[in-house]
């Protein structure tokens, strides 16, 4: 089928088709040429529409029940649920209906319950608008909300759990004036010295971004860069480079910075993102256990991990996951860090963080590496904007998407400052 004639409807729900049933993220299922090939602006509406069905889809599915005898066929069901979230939320009936039940009617196999999908929305229509805003705030799975649930209590969890629902405002980083930067986008300057925008925009059209004044990085993402506090003319690595924010802070620095990355296609984004801020590094692709530079003054590490802390903005990784690599991921974690301290000269300091709500990747983390390295010291986290409970007993610093929810939220993550013996 040609994409030309793919709406971004259909669109959409072939990638809640890949999220929710082949178990794969968006940005793995947003490639490839029938993805790419289509216009920006339906790619644009597609994902907006799949990330919304994405956080209500308990919602959609409790208002559809009713209506089905039995559940339909997977994709007849993804697009139900997508029209029900439109339906709901305040889309135009006769767009989402007309829309959905093409959809149905372009499969061989899907083509006979084209009625029952006509007829479903419809009853959703009607009744949808007023069930929607009285149901619960949708509930993460169980593989990750009971170990969240015992590390930080229920009230905790179902604060998050309302924060994920809510989605992520857009973030920026400023290479050196934030609140110039705030002025001239009409957004709010927060308290660690990120700029919040005050609504959807696109991106690239603001003002300053092809100048590289600012680039989009969530407030706490900036935050470890911010702790690591890079000075002109120290040698500084960011091992785990992409998509490369945490590259550009240091470069702004006027440190002398290596970026490490092991996939060749994200370090071509940060070099990307170098170029248009004006900002130098070394780049270089390559296995970081297989990095021998050194020794540096300052390492940042941003170790691979479940990502926990960003489904506000990555609401299909709960229903892609399922923790099942959690375990690997944390013997990773430990493995990256015991590395990164060979390459760090005696008295250097390195920051290790990940954006995950589980202790196992961060607290537990830090008090494991303690034993492992004698004279291993953690130093006080010091940057604009920490709240005293951000902090935590062995000296780190711990976010969660509940937190500044009077200012829209945050990404959860964790970071601790550690200084090598001298």
């Amino acid at each position: 089928m040609p994409n030309t004639k793919i709406t971004a409807r259909q669109a959409a729900v072939e990638l809640l088709e890949q999220v929710l049933g082949h178990d794969r993220l968006l940005s793995e299922a947003m490639t490839g040429d029938r993805w790419t090939s289509l216009p920006p602006e339906i790619r644009a509406a597609a994902q907006r529409l799949a990330l919304d069905t994405l956080r209500g889809l308990e919602r959609a599915d409790r208002i559809l029940k009713p209506f089905l005898k039995k559940p339909p066929p997977s994709k007849v069901m993804n697009t139900l649920r997508l029209g029900a979230v439109e339906l709901s939320t305040g889309g135009a009936a006769h767009g989402v209906v007309n829309d959905c039940v093409d959809i149905v009617a372009r499969g061989m196999r899907t083509r006979p319950m084209k009625g029952l999908v006509n007829a479903v929305l419809r009853n959703v229509a009607d009744k949808g608008p007023t069930e929607w805003p009285i149901l619960r705030v949708p509930r993460l799975p169980v593989w990750l909300r009971a170990p969240l649930i015992e590390a930080w209590g229920r009230e905790a969890v179902t604060a998050m759990e309302a924060a994920q629902f809510r989605g992520a405002p857009v973030d920026l980083t400023a290479k050196t004036d934030a609140e110039a930067i705030a002025k001239a986008l009409g957004g709010t300057l927060l308290p660690t010295g990120s700029v919040r925008l005050a609504g959807p925009a696109q991106i690239s059209a603001l003002p300053g971004y092809d100048s590289g004044d600012w680039w989009v990085q969530d407030a706490a993402a900036a935050l470890p860069a911010r702790l690591l506090n890079a000075r002109p003319g120290e040698t500084v690595l960011d091992m785990c480079a992409a998509p490369g924010g945490k590259t550009m802070q240091l470069a702004a620095t006027g440190a002398k910075v290596t970026a490490l990355d092991l996939s060749a296609s994200r370090l071509t984004r940060v070099e990307d993102n170098l170029n248009r801020a004006q900002l130098t590094a070394r780049v270089i692709q390559g296995d970081a256990f297989d990095h021998a530079d050194g020794p540096y003054d300052a390492i940042l590490l941003d170790a691979p991990c479940s990502a926990t802390g960003t489904i506000r903005r990555h609401p299909d990784l709960p229903h892609a996951r399922r923790g099942e690599a959690i375990g690997d991921l944390i013997a990773l974690q430990a493995a990256m860090l015991d590395h990164a301290l060979t390459l760090l000269r005696p008295g250097g300091r390195l920051v290790f963080c990940t954006c995950s709500l589980l202790p196992d990747e961060g607290e537990c983390q830090i008090d494991d590496a303690l034993l492992r390295h004698p004279g291993l010291l953690v130093a006080p986290a010091q940057a604009q904007g920490i709240a005293p409970d951000w902090r935590t007993a062995e000296g780190g610093i711990r976010l969660r998407p509940d937190y500044w929810t009077d200012l829209g939220g945050m990404d959860g993550f964790y970071m601790a400052v550690l200084q090598k013996p001298a």
